[in-house]
């Protein structure tokens, strides 16, 4: 029963992205969103803008061959920025699914400011994306290495093997999360012990789709005529919010705004621990568990140098990807960092021995008001259909449930995906991939008593483009967490 409706949970999940989606053909790449034939209109423009005008853009799509366009759909990524003032932010686009889109952006900031609008895939590459993520499981192979005696034997694992050998099911019976390898001759499937991926050649994209993915034809700058803008005070401020961020908050889009390298939410206000002392005041006696990828990975690591209190402990981990777990006896601070389960992409083995998916490990977290979690989850489920993001991320909030309900104090905080270089493998890893997740995550966390963390507005306003962000970057997605448990 419990199944079935998250079943229906994911198919409804699944029917609004459909809608979100493009779903148009092409037989020559010519008639696809040209950025550069394309145009964007300032609106109403004016000498001098005032701090908090809305600055609107009428952005008109055309094809290669100058023709208009008559549908939406184009992947756009919009910012302003003021280098000098290392200053930027995201902007709000609109589709108005005829070839139009409105690009709203707030001015936060006082002097020159300029605009940039890409086109990072255009209509025709968003659906052909979208429609090629739904095929399949192949474009990752997984090796598992399995120990017999003394020996180590390897053999392919997957989330769907299309093989007639006897397999290893690897069930979570009560989440419904499956994960297989072929059994090794005369090895009991309880001696799994390590895994590593690699990329397989496989595309579920057509030699004309794919054509659209070239690195040339990603994130391309749509031509603009009104150069800088200026921005003044105007005897009037931005009106900024008083309250101190806080667990359950909503968080609009755009979230936030960088100024001076720091960022400043829109919808309430961080504190800003700017010494060791104050740092320290804030972990005492906090318990803090990291459950995910390499983006929280680089959280733990970023604490461990900026807080020399804190000291790494061995746990007698194997390789790159072992468990982080660090401590201060003085101040009774724990952090610890868990990868998360199945799929866990990398070429390096990784121990599967303690293996728990995320919902399986919060379900360990006794919590209280000291204890906080945090939650990262996307990168590595981008190369594959998007029900096993869907399916994990609503055991993820069944299980945050459960532990709000035993322990309500117990801060839980969700840290959205950061986008990723430019010249990632758009298939697998390409942010429209990430953004649909973005979109899903949401939606999914939008009614819970959870803290959000939007790393993707963050990652936009800094245009950063790394899956590993620079450090002044992590330090204010981890500021913005500060904020929320102290």
């Amino acid at each position: 029963m419990e199944w079935a409706r998250k079943q229906q949970a994911v198919e409804a999940i699944l029917k609004d992205l459909d809608q979100q989606m493009p779903s148009v053909k092409f037989r020559d790449v010519k008639t696809t969103t040209s950025a550069k034939n394309s145009k964007a209109t300032l609106l109403s423009r004016k000498d001098s803008y005032c701090l908090g005008d809305h600055l609107m853009f009428r952005l008109d799509v055309y094809n290669y061959l100058g023709k208009r366009k008559e549908y939406g759909g184009d992947f756009l990524r919009a910012r302003v920025y003021s280098s000098s003032l290392k200053a930027g932010a995201s902007g709000r686009v609109e589709d108005y699914r005829n070839g139009t889109y409105l690009v709203n952006f707030t001015l936060f900031w006082e002097g020159d400011i300029r605009v940039s609008i890409l086109l990072i895939h255009p209509s025709e590459g968003v659906s052909a994306m979208w429609a090629a993520r739904k095929k399949g499981y192949e474009k990752i192979a997984f090796t598992g290495k399995f120990l017999n005696g003394t020996s180590d034997v390897f053999t392919e694992c997957g989330f769907n093997l299309t093989t007639k050998a006897e397999l290893c099911e690897y069930l979570d019976e009560r989440d419904q999360e499956a994960f297989y390898c072929v059994k090794p001759k005369h090895v009991p499937c309880e001696a799994f012990t390590y895994l590593k991926s690699n990329n397989k050649p496989v595309s579920y994209l057509t030699a004309l789709e794919k054509s659209l993915f070239n690195r040339s034809n990603i994130g391309v700058e749509i031509p603009q005529t009104f150069g800088n803008i200026h921005v003044s005070s105007c005897n009037s401020k931005v009106t900024m919010p008083r309250g101190k961020c806080a667990i359950g908050m909503s968080t609009p889009t755009p979230s936030g705004f960088v100024w001076q390298s720091q960022w400043h939410p829109v919808f309430c206000t961080t504190s800003r621990l700017n010494t060791l002392d104050q740092i320290n005041t804030c972990l005492n006696r906090k318990l803090i568990y990291f459950m995910g990828d390499s983006t929280v990975r680089q959280w733990m690591e970023y604490l461990t140098k900026r807080v020399t209190t804190l000291k790494l402990f061995d746990v007698h981990g194997y390789g790159k990807l072992q468990n982080l777990f660090a401590v201060d006896t003085v101040r009774n601070i724990q952090i610890q960092w868990k990868k998360h389960g199945h799929p866990f992409i990398t070429v390096y083995d990784y121990t599967v021995k303690d293996h728990r998916y995320v919902p399986q490990d919060l379900d360990m977290v006794a919590g209280d008001r000291d204890t906080a979690v945090v939650i990262s989850l996307g990168q590595h489920f981008r190369p594959f259909p998007m029900e096993l993001f869907l399916r994990r991320m609503l055991n993820v909030r069944a299980a945050v449930q459960r532990l709000l309900l035993r322990s309500p104090d117990t801060k839980v905080i969700i840290k959205a995906e950061n986008i990723r270089e430019m010249n990632a493998d758009p298939e697998r890893f390409g942010d429209i991939h990430g953004y649909t997740q973005y979109l899903a995550l949401r939606d999914i966390f939008r009614d819970l008593r959870v803290g959000f963390i939007d790393a993707w507005d963050m990652s936009i306003a800094y245009a950063v483009n790394s899956v590993h962000p620079a450090e002044e970057v992590v330090g204010n997605q981890i500021n913005m967490f500060f904020t929320y448990i102290c």
